[in-house]
């Protein structure tokens, strides 16, 4: 199994590296980046770097470590653009990159940048059609495509990406139609949620595969949630019932909890250092020196 460090969206850019170096050098597995321009909030005045530009500088700093966009909004670039980006990455970092892939969600951002904000069938089936978009560019040497939202004429994309594929990431856990877009055409799959969430998801998405003809071990499984870290009991139980997928415990707890991710056939779990304050290194260097190293392949 895998894990993997997201830090927040808000650190500059000497935090963020200092922080890729640090997993680089700690042992964990790869560093993620959300596509977001500004909070989601009233007040968007907080400082917020954008992803991909940061990946790309990561990328040239770090020799090692996967990395990846969890997730790149769909609507806020055009998909041959997004493509050529994503080869560039992969080419600094060596076939080190992964392009996460969402619908988009965040109205703000649209709606303070004049980017078209589609009802959520809109942004599903431009999502879909960018995958079509994106995987033609990667495999063909000329792409010409025809779709209801994107058009390509005999469209080049070179250098092609160092991987062959450059794994596609959709991000989201929408049952009927972004598992369907999931099992139709990514590599790996990501969701924010807790062991039961994962069951429940896994067993949706499989059921996806088996209708499409596909494998479902070709399919690569990643989990985020936020991980507490604390020997109190009280405190633990209170963490898990947190809005956002959590886990909390004890280092034996969280062993248990990684356990049962193991045992759904999760390949990666992602821990966002969001809610890491303090001490927030030391529990970086506990969790994966400790609490993960049971369970690293």
């Amino acid at each position: 199994m895998k894990f993997s460090f997201w830090p927040r969206p808000t650190h500059t850019f000497d935090e963020t590296k200092y922080l890729a170096q640090k997993v680089e050098r700690t042992g964990w597995d790869g560093l993620w980046l959300a596509d977001h321009f500004m909070p989601n909030a009233q007040d968007v005045s907080a400082p917020w770097p954008e992803a991909l530009t940061t990946l790309s500088a990561i990328a040239a700093v770090t020799p090692r470590i996967r990395l990846g966009t969890l997730v790149v909004g769909n609507t806020y670039r055009h998909p041959a653009v997004l493509a050529k980006m994503a080869a560039t990455i992969d080419h600094i970092s060596n076939g080190r990159m992964v392009l996460g892939l969402g619908a988009g969600w965040q109205e703000n951002e649209h709606r303070k940048y004049g980017i078209d904000f589609f009802d959520v069938p809109g942004r599903l089936a431009r999502l879909e059609e960018a995958c079509k978009v994106i995987k033609h560019l990667f495999q063909n040497e000329s792409s010409t495509f025809e779709g209801d939202f994107y058009q390509l004429a005999e469209a080049p994309l070179e250098p092609k990406p160092v991987q062959n594929p450059l794994p596609l990431l959709i991000g989201g856990g929408g049952e009927k139609v972004t598992l369907r877009i999931t099992a139709q055409y990514a590599d790996e799959w990501n969701v924010w949620g807790t062991v039961a969430t994962l069951k429940h998801k896994i067993r949706v998405l499989d059921e996806h595969c088996e209708r499409l003809g596909r494998d479902p071990k070709t399919l690569r499984r990643t989990a985020v949630a936020l991980v507490y870290l604390t020997d109190d009991t009280a405190v633990a139980e209170k963490m898990r019932n947190n809005t956002q997928a959590t886990i909390a415990g004890s280092v034996a707890a969280l062993q248990d909890t990684v356990a049962a991710y193991q045992a759904l056939g999760v390949d990666e779990l992602i821990v966002p250092n969001f809610n890491l304050r303090g001490d927030a290194e030391d529990v970086m260097d506990q969790l994966i020196g400790e609490v993960f190293a049971p369970f690293k392949t």
